[in-house]
């Protein structure tokens, strides 16, 4: 497997103070742990790029992105709420967040990679159409599904989050539209309130949403039940062109913003069986993109047993 992986020291950029659990941290020792890897130099590099302002707009309100570049710009510490932390350089790096999974997406329909990794931030799954929310300031995996459809011709397109946080933004974006599948499986209820079980889409889209709404405490075992009983018989149903992951590692049982009790090796098992089902209808297509994970120990391990499987390798 050639798997892709991008990451650029000016997501550090992106400043949302101290003591804040989404820190420019999360990447930097994340990567210091990847890198002294012996298999990181086998991971395809690379580069990251902003996106054009029409990928966002294919996602984004217009009025709320000239109020992003606004409100940054000028300095303000919060965008739209006291749980978006922004700085000058906010805007600019979440164009560059969400310009990079487009290029990971580009490079995995050119072939050059089977499946791929984005380690970045500002994360995006929480951003509404018009208002930034839950630390995220634009959808980026949203942003990408749009763009490979739009350009790379792709019509059904699975998002499967697993943060521990509903992903209420992509939800939204999708909950009309029946080639777009998105299952969550998330600590319910917990923030942001959305993702009960009777949230299955709306008009043209009601089916095309799965919500796995999970106790606090919920183990490797639940999540395991909940993957046999419903994920993987309605990805079976829906056969997707393109996997994409918001893969989120705060379920880990270290994590300080949830309670539930997933270990380090579980979110190998959910990668290895998504790349099951990539192999199945995809041709092997499928990307990941970091959203929360806030325990500094076990964030890089969370990451790195997610990559050995997108690898192909055996992991502990």
């Amino acid at each position: 497997m050639h798997t892709g992986f991008i990451y650029d020291e000016r997501f550090l950029l992106h400043d949302t103070g101290p003591a804040h659990p989404e820190c420019s941290e999360r990447l930097s020792v994340s990567l210091a742990h990847l890198s002294k890897q012996d298999w990181f130099n086998e991971l395809v590099q690379i580069e990251a790029q902003q996106t054009s302002m029409d990928n966002v707009l294919a996602v984004h309100d217009e009025k709320y992105v000239k109020r992003a570049e606004e409100v940054c710009r000028s300095g303000n510490a919060f965008l739209d709420s006291m749980d978006v932390t922004v700085c000058r350089e906010s805007y600019d790096i979440a164009l560059l967040a969400a310009g990079s999974v487009i290029a990971l997406g580009d490079q995995l329909i050119d072939g050059k990679v089977n499946n791929g990794f984005a380690l970045l931030r500002p994360p995006g799954h929480h951003a509404e159409n018009g208002m930034a929310l839950g630390f995220c300031l634009f959808n980026n995996i949203a942003i990408l599904a749009r763009h490979l459809q739009a350009c790379h011709g792709l019509d059904k397109i699975l998002i499967i989050d697993w943060d521990v946080h509903h992903g209420n933004g992509t939800q939204h974006l999708f909950e009309e539209d029946p080639s777009v599948l998105y299952i969550s499986l998330h600590q319910f209820p917990h923030y942001p309130g959305t993702g009960n079980y009777d949230e299955v889409g709306i008009g043209r889209g009601t089916g095309a949403t799965l919500n796995c709404p999970m106790p606090a405490g919920a183990t490797d075992a639940m999540y395991e039940q909940q993957f046999i009983n419903q994920v993987l018989p309605k990805i079976d149903s829906f056969k997707p062109e393109c996997i994409l992951v918001s893969a989120g590692f705060d379920a880990h049982q270290s994590d300080p913003l949830a309670s539930i009790n997933l270990s380090t090796g579980f979110f190998g098992w959910m990668t290895d069986r998504l790349l099951e089902k990539a192999e199945q209808y995809c041709n092997n297509r499928m990307l990941s993109i970091l959203e929360g994970g806030y325990d500094l120990t076990a964030l890089p391990l969370c990451i790195e047993t997610h990559l050995l499987s997108l690898m192909n390798k055996q992991h502990d």
